[in-house]
C-alpha cells in the first residue's frame, strides 16, 4: 500500500500557483484569449471562418513543433531554462501581434507563440510532477493547481480585454504581451526552489516505452481535436446567436470553473483505475460543448461554461497523473511531451475542420456539433486504458 506523504506546505502550494502562471500565458493568453479578439479581428480584417480557424491551427502547429523539441531541450538545458525561455518567447510574440494586420505575419507570430507555449507546458509539467513526488497522496491537487493556471489566464483576459477591444484589437494584444511579461517575472523566484532535471536523463527518457499509455494517448488526440473548436469559436457563436452581451460573464465563469477543477476532480483522478477519470471528464466536456447547440438561454450557456471549464484542463492534468503511474521518473518529461505532441496534432486539425464546416451551410452549429461527437469518441477510448497500480513514490 502506498505510503502517505507529508501534507504540502503553504510554500509548496504557492510555488505551484506561481508556476501555474506559465499555463496562464501559454494557454490562457496565447491560445484561448484569441476567441475574444476573433470577432473584432474578423470584422476589421474581413477574415473568413476558415482563415480564423487557420490562425489557431498555426498556433497549434507551433505547439506541436515546440512539443517535439521540448524533451531534448529540457535534457540539455534543464527544465527551468526551457520554462523561462518559452515564457519569454510567448510574451514577445503576443506583443508583436499588435504591430501588423498582415494575415501571414500574424500567422507566423501565432505559430511562435505556440512554440513558446509548448515549451512552457512540457517543462512546467515536468517541474510540477517533480515537485509533487514528495506528496503522492495529494499529487492530483498539486498538479491541478499548476494546470489550473490556464483558468487564471482566461479570467484575466475576460477582465482585461473587453474594454480594450472597444478601441480595436491592437491594444488587446499589447495588454496580453505585457501581462505575460509580468507573469514571467513572478515565476523567477519560485523557480529557484523547484527541483530540476539534469542533462543526464535524456537517454533514459528516450528508451522508456510509451505502449502502456496507448489508449490514453488515443483518447487525448480526440480531446485535442474536440475541445479546441469550442474554445476557438464559442464566442463567435454566442455573438452570432444574439447572446453577445453574455460573452464577458460567460468567459469569466468558464475561467473560474477551470481554477476550481482541481478540487472537483481530485478524488476521482487519484483513485479511479485506468483512465476512468479521463472518460468521465471527456463525457462532461462533450455535454458542455453540446448545450449551446440546444439553447442560448443564459442558464444553459452558463451551465455549458461551467461544465466545460471544470473539465477541459482536468483532462490535461490527468495525463500527467497517469504518466507518473505508468512510466519511471526519468521518463516523465518524455511521457508529458508525447501527450503534448498528440494534443497539438489534434489542435492543428480541430480549428481547420471546424472553420471549414462553419463556412458551409451548417455554420458554426455544425462545427461545434462535430467537436462534441469527437469528445464522446475520446471518452469511449479512455475506458479501454488498462488499470495501473499507482507506484509508492
Amino acid at each position: 500500500m502506498p505510503q502517505r506523504g507529508p501534507a504540502p506546505t503553504v510554500g509548496t502550494l504557492l510555488d505551484m500557483l506561481a508556476l501555474s502562471l506559465g499555463g496562464a500565458v501559454a494557454l490562457g493568453f496565447a491560445r484561448f484569449a484569441y476567441a475574444l479578439l476573433l470577432p473584432v479581428m474578423r470584422a476589421d480584417l474581413g477574415w473568413s471562418f476558415t482563415l480564423s480557424g487557420a490562425m489557431n491551427a498555426a498556433n497549434a502547429l507551433g505547439y506541436l513543433i515546440g512539443a517535439l523539441g521540448a524533451t531534448a531541450l529540457s535534457g540539455r538545458l534543464g527544465l527551468k531554462r526551457v520554462f523561462t525561455g518559452g515564457l519569454l518567447l510567448t510574451a514577445v510574440s503576443l506583443l508583436l501581434c499588435a504591430l501588423t494586420a498582415h494575415s501571414g505575419a500574424l500567422m507566423i507570430l501565432r505559430l511562435l507563440a505556440g512554440v513558446g507555449g509548448a515549451l512552457v507546458f512540457v517543462s512546467g509539467g515536468g517541474l510540477a510532477a517533480l515537485a509533487a513526488r514528495s506528496h503522492p497522496e495529494r499529487s492530483a491537487l498539486l498538479l491541478g493547481v499548476f494546470y489550473g493556471g490556464s483558468g487564471i489566464g482566461i479570467m484575466l483576459s475576460a477582465l482585461l480585454l473587453p474594454p480594450l477591444l472597444a478601441g480595436g484589437w491592437r491594444g488587446a494584444w499589447v495588454a496580453l504581451g505585457a501581462a505575460s511579461l509580468g507573469c514571467l517575472l513572478l515565476t523567477l523566484r519560485p523557480l529557484t526552489r523547484c527541483p530540476d532535471r539534469g542533462a543526464g536523463g535524456a537517454d533514459a527518457q528516450a528508451s522508456a516505452p510509451l505502449r502502456p499509455l496507448a489508449w490514453t494517448l488515443a483518447a487525448y488526440t480526440c480531446f485535442g481535436v474536440g475541445y479546441i473548436a469550442y474554445m476557438t469559436f464559442i464566442v463567435a457563436f454566442l455573438r452570432a446567436s444574439g447572446a453577445g452581451a453574455l460573452v464577458t460573464p460567460f468567459w469569466a465563469v468558464l475561467g473560474a470553473a477551470v481554477v476550481a477543477s482541481p478540487v472537483v476532480w481530485r478524488s476521482l483522478a487519484t483513485h479511479a483505475p485506468g483512465a476512468r477519470a479521463m472518460a468521465v471528464q471527456m463525457l462532461t466536456l462533450a455535454t458542455g460543448a453540446a448545450l449551446p447547440l440546444l439553447s442560448i438561454h443564459p442558464m444553459i450557456l452558463f451551465t455549458s461554461g461551467i461544465l466545460f471549464g471544470v473539465s477541459f484542463l482536468a483532462v490535461v492534468t490527468f495525463t500527467t497523473i497517469i504518466t507518473r503511474r505508468v512510466l519511471p521518473e526519468q521518463a516523465w518529461a518524455r511521457g508529458i511531451a508525447a501527450f503534448t505532441v498528440l494534443f497539438a496534432a489534434g489542435q492543428v486539425t480541430g480549428p481547420l475542420l471546424t472553420g471549414a464546416l462553419a463556412d458551409t451551410a451548417g455554420g458554426l452549429r455544425l462545427g461545434l456539433g462535430v467537436s462534441a461527437a469527437v469528445l464522446l469518441l475520446g471518452a469511449a477510448l479512455a475506458l479501454r486504458q488498462p488499470a495501473e497500480a499507482q507506484p509508492s513514490t
